[in-house]
């Protein structure tokens, strides 16, 4: 019976996990403050397969950059975004927390103190 019980109790986590990691695809969209003190638009069109996180990050700096390293673990998520421009390659980790349709994000560049923002699911 124990067995029993703990086969269940794993399967039921495994499906509830994998349920919540379903609820970040989408378009999410945010207001993202930028060194010049100005905020921009940008667009994260996210897809997720069980732990991996797939997509794309439009607005800002930049245009349709596609996501690497993206991961899933319950509600947290986390990516990287490498940027060309002028010959340089910039590389931004982001990290979140799913809450309902907002995402709670931090960005972090090479350049310094990291950006927090919302994303909020489009409609």
């Amino acid at each position: 019976m124990t067995k029993k019980l703990i086969l269940f109790v794993t399967v039921f986590a495994l499906f509830t996990g994998l349920a919540l990691a379903a609820d970040i695809t989408g378009k999410w969209t945010a207001q993202v403050p930028g060194r010049d003190g100005q905020t921009r638009e940008v667009t994260f069109d996210l897809k997720a397969e069980g732990a991996t996180l797939t997509g794309t990050v439009s607005g800002g700096q930049g245009g349709g950059n596609p996501i690497s390293e993206g991961k899933i673990n319950g509600a947290e998520i986390s990516f990287v975004v490498t940027m060309e421009r002028n010959g340089n390659t910039m590389k931004q980790s982001y990290s979140g927390t799913l809450a309902g349709d907002e995402l709670k994000m931090k960005r972090q560049g090479r350049q310094g103190n990291p950006v927090e923002f919302t994303a909020k699911r489009a409609k």
